[in-house]
């Protein structure tokens, strides 16, 4: 029999109805297809990019699913292309030593099931800094909320999840390395930024973050700039080394999308082209 990994956010973070689900996630990307035309037609720039690598927030999607949308919207064209997500985010509820792989030979959401690489989580089992645990993603949202996104998206695809503890940057950027592959594979980082600072100390802090990204310098990135900065480190390691463009496609937090500006969470997009 086997086993799944089902939804612990849903319902919560995003809506547990399929059609409510789907019909949220489209509109996040409708609307950001729509601004970024916009944006596009007044400053004569292009908007379409065919990212390698993205990173993304991961709050409820009535917090951060419009700036998720900004990135995602950028898979449209690779529809089919797309076969399999490699998908890391930081371990928020449980200690991890590494990187924690899933046993689950699928990860579930209310728009069904997406099946694990069983092969990639084998071969990321030979570097030392990879484990199976499943109890860190029993109850993670950090990658849970990215996949309604990649559901909708994809015609089809394969997951290689990885939960992020105690973890260096080197750690990540091995795993990305050794599956890296070809236009097929994505890789996606889940990270918020800043949190519940005011928001013009959220603005500013997350200014900083996002010229620490820009520049690929991931010693920049600590433990007030991101909490998936053990991810995002990794991926600039591996981005410079292969020579990536960076593109910021939206960073903004809870207070432009939200409400109160007391205490916001910061939350930012980037494409790795």
């Amino acid at each position: 029999m086997a086993t799944v990994r089902s939804p612990s956010v849903a319902g919560f973070f995003y809506p547990d109805d399929p059609r409510s689900l789907e019909l949220e996630v489209r509109g996040y990307l409708a609307e950001a297809e729509k601004t970024a035309t916009n944006k596009a037609q007044s400053q004569h720039t292009a908007t379409a990019l065919t990212p390698k690598a993205l990173i993304v927030p991961h709050a409820g999607y009535r917090f951060s699913g419009p700036i998720a949308a900004s990135a995602y919207r950028h898979l449209v064209s690779r529809r089919k292309e797309i076969t399999r997500v490699v998908l890391l985010g930081p371990s928020h509820r449980v200690a991890l030593s590494g990187l924690g792989a899933s046993s689950a030979e699928a990860f579930e959401t209310p728009l069904g099931r997406v099946p694990v690489d069983r092969d990639a989580t084998k071969l990321s089992l030979s570097l030392s800094q990879v484990s199976i645990d499943d109890e860190a993603h029993a109850e993670e949202h950090s990658l849970e909320v990215q996949l309604p996104f990649l559901q909708i998206l994809l015609e089809s695809f394969s997951l290689v999840p990885f939960s992020v503890g105690d973890a260096s940057g080197e750690d990540v950027a091995g795993v990305l390395e050794a599956l890296w592959g070809g236009d097929e594979t994505l890789i996606v980082v889940s990270s918020d930024l800043s949190h519940y600072l005011s928001y013009d100390e959220a603005r500013a802090r997350d200014a900083d973050t996002t010229r620490a990204i820009e520049a690929l310098q991931p010693d920049q990135l600590d433990w007030e700039s991101a909490c998936g900065r053990v991810p995002a480190r990794g991926l600039l390691l591996i981005a410079k080394a292969k020579k990536l463009a960076v593109h910021t496609l939206d960073v903004r937090n809870s207070g432009d999308t939200q409400g109160g500006r007391d205490r916001v969470v910061g939350y930012g997009a980037w494409a790795f082209v």
